[in-house]
């Protein structure tokens, strides 16, 4: 480890350690969440430990109990992590030279959360060793507070009252990462547009409200930043 390394860890883990106080509710409701639909605990944290996205777990558990066909899980993880796609374009600059190992395992552990506080001071900075640990080091710990407090949830599944409202402090939690991202007018426009949707188009069968409600977010974020660059250009 470098020291470029161990500075660049040490602040990104600061920067991230209040944020990840939001992951416990949300990992302990998914872990109870999969119990609840009858999955074992031993496939339930095989579950976490594979595909290791929490709205994506919670968006298919409902297909998978009432036994949709599987392209329709498949295709709902899919929508529900596209968002990585454009996360991993927006900060791949900063992961120029380095080996295909760590692009790999990087992918692998990227979370809303880290993307939000990070960004912008990996891309600004100089240094790979540095960036390197400022990512590293709230990914790895975001990983193991995730799969120590989603098996909380599993093996509590019992125990822990349903009156707790576990659920509302996932909402809050959420609505806490996603406030950095809107700090922009496209990326604001494209999630009042995309609520709005899923919301006006609910009633969809299998849950394709959602996917409509995405697909109207991402027009409406195209929209607005190409109106927004005219603008400037103007």
């Amino acid at each position: 480890m470098t020291t470029a390394f161990r500075l660049g860890a040490r602040e990104g883990w600061r920067d991230f350690l209040p944020l990840s106080v939001g992951l416990v509710p949300w990992a302990v409701v998914t872990g109870i969440a999969m119990r609840s639909i009858g999955l074992s605990p031993l496939e339930a944290m095989g579950m976490n430990v594979l595909v290791f996205a929490g709205t994506a777990q919670l968006g298919t558990l409902p297909l998978i109990a009432t036994g949709v066909p599987l392209w329709l899980i498949f295709l709902t993880a899919l929508v529900l992590n596209l968002r990585f796609v454009i996360f991993s374009a927006a900060i791949a600059p900063a992961f120029h030279g380095h080996s295909w190992a760590r692009r790999l395992s990087a992918s692998y552990l990227l979370i809303d959360g880290v993307f939000a506080i990070g960004a912008d001071k990996m891309l600004r900075s100089d240094d790979p060793e540095w960036r390197w640990g400022y990512y590293i080091a709230p990914s790895v710990w975001a990983w193991c507070l995730w799969q120590l407090f989603v098996l909380v949830g599993v093996l509590g599944a019992g125990v822990i009252p349903r009156d707790w409202s576990l659920e509302f402090m996932v909402t809050i939690a959420l609505m806490l990462m996603m406030i950095p991202m809107t700090r922009t007018r496209p990326m604001l426009v494209a999630a009042l547009a995309a609520g709005l949707g899923a919301v006006l188009l609910r009633g969809l069968p299998l849950r394709l409200g959602l996917f409509a409600g995405i697909a109207i977010g991402i027009g409406a974020g195209f929209v607005a930043e190409h109106w927004q660059q005219r603008r400037a250009n103007a």
